[in-house]
């Protein structure tokens, strides 16, 4: 498996909210629609950084997902809310472990 990362910095914070909510609604459906996808998270940080780490199957189709997030954010008309391009990393995933998630 392999992960994505891109790191917003100087995200406009009174467009936090508005961000998550169109994550929510419009990336996460393109996104999910890929193939090899694995999983998505998205990580509200200080000062105006937002990080978002995806998860497929292979490098290629991570390398995909930077491609639609970033037709995305054109899309979107987000470019004065994330003024800055992301600084995007990611590689295969070597060592993994989460504990399971009960709902109640």
């Amino acid at each position: 498996m392999f992960a994505t990362i891109r790191r917003y910095e100087s995200v406009d914070q009174s467009r936090t909210d508005e961000l998550v909510k169109k994550v929510d609604a419009t990336l996460l459906p393109r996104l999910s629609k890929l193939a090899g996808f694995g999983g998505y998270q998205l990580i509200k940080g200080d000062d105006g950084v937002i990080t978002s780490v995806g998860y497929f199957d292979t490098a290629a189709q991570a390398d995909e997902s930077t491609k639609v997030a970033s037709t995305w954010v054109r899309d979107e008309k987000l470019e004065t809310a994330l003024p800055n391009p992301p600084r995007v990393s990611g590689g295969e995933i070597v060592a993994h472990k989460m504990r399971e998630l009960v709902k109640a």
